[in-house]
């Protein structure tokens, strides 16, 4: 790829070391890498070899976002009556029976609706946690959906392995042997993880949750995540039912019950964390384990305000996640973020939590929770991952602070998204697949499974 030259922004923001911000702001970039930022008349000598010169007057410039926990395939199964009011046990319990008849054109029809929906709305990397895997389903599907939009991909295989016979709560028929599991997981590895910077695709290990695996599966899994240098994800501790089951069959709570089974670390990260007491925080902070914030979700199925403040003082890695289309039921990354700005305002009061925290929670802080050091901020070396935001539209406009606007008076969506210099949203639209394909895909793989309820 030729030079690309960004200029004329109104600010951007780095989220580098120093958090530093840049008013009249330019960034250059070529063969996906930064090739320099800063002022726009510090890089003005950019524009004469430039190929490609992009005006950003009236906009802010941002890393990418980074969405650390999501499970595409739900993005079919939105506002489902009977799963509206109930919490997170029974949410699942009617969804399974749905999610079971999946055919592999359904997955990667969900998977792509759910990145496009990501994409409008500035992300630019995005884990995917699949844990169901219906006859002829393989997470191949997904990974060739995700390719074909153009984020930056952490596929995960999920599983489960204890159903309601043995005292899980998924029933029987969605679970797998766990030797499959292993088996499968392993070709996975094999076939698609890379460790290289910049890699666009990396695959982690992530049975679903201890309610729907065994102690023996979670053993194992961390095992092969290490022994295959993988990262590791599951659920943790993300509602009060949640807790109740690992004291009543494990005996202990959620953290200790990670612990003991080699799941902290630098390299693992779990989704939700809502009901961590004082005791588990530490320990995640002392074990630099991650955290996947979920807050549209964990307010969705009413599972609590997650103890984020807490967190990141005591030095947790926090990053953020959508979580499934079915429970939050959106993927407005940017929404994502406000919403852990508000839920900590409302928890602890109006000067708890500053919006630039909140931002830094959606774009560095992810990276690092996803072991990204190659992503996350604008800084001359770092991939060229990043998002343009108009603030002259009917939303924005009137904002003064246009850095806090960007999620006090958010934009409906990003102006233009880059993944590794490439675009995949320009002008408000998607660059990389058609918009109506996408929808009409998802419709037909939709028609299907509700013909089948």
């Amino acid at each position: 790829m030729g030079l690309t030259l960004v200029r004329n922004a109104d600010c951007l923001v780095t989220m580098d070391d120093a958090r530093s911000e840049i008013a009249g702001a330019a960034i250059a970039f070529r063969d996906g890498v930064i090739a320099a930022v800063g002022m726009d008349a510090e890089l003005a000598h950019f524009a004469d070899e430039a190929d490609d010169v992009i005006d950003a007057r009236g906009c802010v410039v941002t890393p990418g976002l980074v969405n650390t926990h999501h499970h595409l395939f739900q993005t079919l199964t939105r506002a489902l009556p009977g799963a509206i009011n109930v919490s997170l046990f029974g949410w699942l319990q009617r969804l399974y029976p749905i999610w079971a008849r999946y055919r592999p054109e359904d997955v990667f029809a969900a998977t792509q609706l759910g990145l496009a929906e990501l994409a409008l709305s500035g992300c630019t990397m995005s884990s995917d946690h699949h844990y169901l895997f219906p006859e002829g389903v393989r997470l191949d599907d997904s990974i060739h959906a995700a390719r074909e939009v153009g984020l930056r991909f952490h596929a995960t295989r999920g599983s489960m392995s204890v159903g309601e016979s043995k005292g899980g709560l998924p029933p029987d028929s969605v679970v797998e042997e766990e030797d499959a599991i292993l088996a499968d997981t392993i070709r996975l590895i094999d076939a698609f993880h890379d460790p290289a910077d910049g890699a666009m695709l990396r695959v982690a290990v992530a049975p679903c949750s201890p309610f729907s695996v065994s102690t023996d599966l979670m053993r194992e899994s961390a095992l092969l995540a290490r022994d295959k240098g993988v990262m590791m994800h599951t659920h943790l501790a993300e509602d009060a039912d949640d807790v109740a089951f690992s004291l009543e069959r494990f005996g202990c709570r959620p953290g200790q019950y990670a612990e003991d089974l080699g799941w902290t670390g630098p390299d693992v990260w779990h989704a939700h964390c809502v009901q961590l007491d004082a005791q588990e925080i530490g320990l995640f902070a002392r074990t630099h384990t991650g955290v996947a914030h979920c807050p549209c979700s964990n307010c969705r199925l009413g599972s609590g305000i997650a103890p984020v403040r807490a967190m990141i003082d005591a030095g947790v890695p926090v990053g953020l996640g959508v979580d499934g289309s079915a429970s939050n039921d959106s993927g407005h990354l940017l929404n994502e973020a406000r919403q852990a700005l508000l839920l900590q305002r409302v928890k602890l009061g109006a000067d708890s939590f500053d919006p630039r925290e909140a931002l830094w929670l959606a774009t560095r802080g992810g990276a690092e929770v996803l072991g990204r050091d190659d992503c996350g901020s604008l800084e001359k070396g770092k991939r060229a991952d990043f998002v343009i935001w108009d603030m002259t539209d009917v939303p924005s406009t009137g904002a003064w602070d246009k850095v806090a606007g960007l999620l006090l008076s958010p934009p409906g969506g990003a102006r233009d998204v880059f993944v590794d210099g490439r675009a995949v949203v320009r002008g408000g639209e998607l660059a990389t697949v058609e918009r109506a394909q996408v929808v009409e895909a998802a419709q037909r793989s939709l028609s299907h499974l509700m013909e089948l309820s």
